[in-house]
């Protein structure tokens, strides 16, 4: 049997607890065992719901079924909850699940809403967030590890808007650039 992706054992897992019923059927297992119309009465739901409930808690691993007479009796499986919700909740394995998202998407998007076709601005963004992706876009046309003096960093600027000095206040403002007397750079966020 091959081991699912996190995205699938995480989405299991989040299926598995995704309900009141199952949540209380976890709680009550987590007493002691109980035997499938144990539970049942407990919940004031038919044993096939209840059966029904089991099979999603089994099939993640969260609870296990013994067979004693006619009767199946389900514990839960404390550790296997425990060592799952430990690493499946981890900041890792979230982060997993992002591949694939273009993590520029919104830059790209608020860049092609404020530029001309030509690339000039239409306006300055009010918003800060949309102004920190114009100016991580107007950034990238410095060199980083290169020095500029004012006359050479409004020269750029001036491809994208007129207000050269409120745009390059902005990259100096919000840790773009830096500048010491009157020479500005890249700042290297890699």
């Amino acid at each position: 049997m091959e081991t699912p992706d996190i995205e699938t054992e995480l989405l299991e897992f989040f299926k598995a607890l995704a309900d009141a019923s199952r949540l209380k059927i976890i709680g009550l297992l987590a007493q002691r065992e109980y035997s499938g119309e144990e539970l049942a009465a407990f919940l004031d739901i038919k044993p096939s719901t209840v059966t029904h409930h089991l099979s999603y808690l089994i099939q993640a691993g969260l609870v296990s079924a013994r067979a004693e007479s006619y009767y199946n009796f389900y514990r839960l499986e404390s550790k296997t909850l425990e060592e799952k919700a430990r690493r499946l909740l981890s900041r890792e394995s979230f982060q997993t699940n992002v591949d694939g998202v273009d993590l520029d998407a919104y830059d790209k998007q608020v860049v092609k809403n404020f530029l001309t076709p030509e690339g000039r601005l239409k306006s300055v963004p009010l918003q800060r967030k949309k102004l920190l992706a114009i100016l991580r876009y107007i950034v990238q046309s410095f060199e980083v590890g290169q020095r500029y003096s004012e006359r050479e960093v409004n020269d750029i600027i001036r491809h994208f808007d007129d207000d050269t000095a409120g745009l390059r206040r902005d990259l100096v403002d919000h840790h773009l650039m830096t500048r010491e007397a009157s020479v500005y750079w890249r700042i290297d966020r890699e």
